[in-house]
């Protein structure tokens, strides 16, 4: 069990400690909360605002027309999960001294695709993987977890497909869980976390 969301610091960190099986993994989700954290204990956050993207929003920019219209990429769905989270794991992010995703978190999500709720979107490039990202799908709502690229535009595209598709098969709500201008670009914005919550608890079954 996990305390309140409404009880979580100003910064939306919520409780530590605990584990990442899956069930607890499941279990934060569907509660709106997400592990973050660079080492032990495991820290689990839920802030507010929450910054959210809905399919019917996504913005693309003429630039992004014109790669996508060249078919440089491929873009493929749960073929390389592993591929995927390795390639997140070991993307340097400016101002971070390590990576988030230890061996503990790529385990544990490797598992969960391995059960059907974790995905990736996978960005190929003359048969090699140039990007992609992943997260957990709950009924009609995408939480999305971490993307890379290894090559300009892959996890854009990448992005972008997979919102097309989404929008298409219903999902109503893709949890960037916090702002970034990479997917402050495509229409994501925030929500109060009462709204997000609402919507999350109306939707993941």
């Amino acid at each position: 069990m996990f305390p309140p969301v409404e009880s979580a610091e100003p910064d939306g960190l919520l409780a530590y400690g605990g584990d990442l099986s899956t069930e607890r993994l499941l279990l934060a989700y569907r509660e709106g909360i997400f592990p973050w954290y660079n080492e032990p204990p495991i820290l689990w956050w839920s802030p507010d605002p929450r910054f959210v993207l809905f399919p019917n929003e996504l913005q693309v920019t003429a630039s992004m027309k014109q790669v996508l219209k060249k078919n440089l990429f491929t873009i493929t769905f749960d073929q390389d999960f592993p591929g995927v989270i390795a390639g997140c794991k070991e993307t340097y992010r400016p101002g971070q001294d390590s990576t988030w995703i230890t061996n503990e978190v790529e385990a544990a999500y490797t598992k969960l695709h391995k059960d059907g709720w974790a995905h990736s979107v996978e960005c190929w490039m003359d048969g090699k993987l140039a990007g992609g990202f992943y997260g957990i799908r709950l009924g009609k709502c995408f939480f999305g977890e971490s993307m890379f690229a290894r090559v300009s535009n892959a996890s854009k595209a990448a992005f972008i497909t997979f919102v097309q598709r989404a929008a298409k098969e219903g999902i109503e709500i893709i949890d960037c869980q916090v702002y970034t201008d990479h997917l402050a670009s495509f229409g994501a914005r925030f929500i109060t976390r009462k709204d997000f919550i609402d919507i999350i608890k109306k939707y993941q079954f």
